[in-house]
């Protein structure tokens, strides 16, 4: 399997996993990385996420947990992953209600099945791509266990989902017939610079398109914590990167765009706290980025956005 959760016979994982018990939303994260252990540490450190190891002799796999409740996963890339290319990355998984039928979807819509859908040790999933090449999961009666969304403010949670894509103005319409995801807001200007859209009711993203310069359209998680400027201070001394930001928005909250030890890129965002930061400008911002190994510079122009 190139991507993310193993058959159903490594299945050993035990307690509850909080994830959303509504369909459309994001139910379930999953980084796959290339040292667990260092990524745990990292992340424990970075985010404040509790790491609890339940690996078995086939599978090193770690569960993170927030405030007790388990959000996602830690796993080294499967072998055949590597051997196609798969550098670390996070993933994000949607709930859906009939997994078959959703893939089935995905392919009249343009997109791509990556992993068919299989019995994992996370639930039934599958691994897809959007019809630009970003790449999501799909997850049915997630192993772990439900709960209802909580806040996207919420410490730990991931409280926000970024899509990079290479035309923003035309790939909403694939997830919003796959989902039933709608706009967030009353812009109908194609040329405004970023969508935000709701799922269940709840604005918990925003919808870009990449510059040229960044070589694969990609979803980005927002990571919350509780004090910014010590977050990137971990981020900097676990070994990491930050590679935009710390950056104020218009709502005072704080963002910044990271890479962590082994490569995979995340965001963070939170209350600038009592840690002393070096904001970027919150007009022009200068970028810097890689995936898949490829560097990428360049320089995007930010207006106000509202969160």
């Amino acid at each position: 399997m190139p991507f993310g959760a193993v058959p159903q016979e490594h299945r050993t994982l035990n307690g509850e996993i909080g994830v959303a018990d509504q369909s459309g939303r994001f139910a379930w994260y999953e980084l796959l990385t290339t040292d667990v252990a260092a990524a745990g540490a990292f992340y424990r450190k970075a985010v404040g996420w509790g790491v609890k190891d339940e690996s078995t002799p086939e599978l090193p796999y770690a569960v993170l947990r927030s405030g007790g409740a388990p959000l996602g996963g830690l796993m080294v890339i499967p072998e055949e992953g590597r051997r196609l290319g798969a550098t670390p990355r996070w993933m994000g998984y949607v709930a859906v209600d009939d997994l078959d039928a959703t893939a089935a979807q995905i392919r009249r819509l343009g997109g791509t099945i990556l992993v068919p859908p299989t019995d994992t040790n996370i639930g039934r999933i599958a691994v897809v791509a959007d019809p630009q090449g970003a790449t999501f999961g799909l997850i049915k009666e997630p192993t772990y266990g439900r709960r209802k969304p909580g806040r996207l403010d919420e410490p730990g949670r991931v409280g926000w989902h970024e899509l990079l894509a290479a035309d923003r103005t035309v790939i909403f319409d694939f997830y919003r017939e796959l989902f039933g995801w709608q706009e967030a807001d009353a812009q109908s200007d194609p040329a405004a610079w970023y969508q935000l859209f709701s799922a269940g009711g709840q604005t918990v993203g925003g919808i870009l398109t990449k510059l040229p310069s960044v070589a694969q359209p990609s979803w980005l998680h927002y990571f919350n914590v509780d004090d910014i400027g010590a977050a990137a201070k971990h981020v900097n001394a676990g070994g990491g990167r930050i590679l935009q930001g710390p950056i104020e928005l218009p709502d005072g909250c704080w963002i910044a765009r990271c890479v962590d030890p082994q490569g995979a890129l995340f965001a963070l965002q939170g209350a600038r706290g009592q840690t002393g930061i070096e904001p970027s400008s919150g007009s022009e911002i200068g970028w810097s980025t890689k995936w898949g190994g490829i560097a990428s510079q360049g320089r995007i122009v930010l207006p106000k956005p509202k969160r």
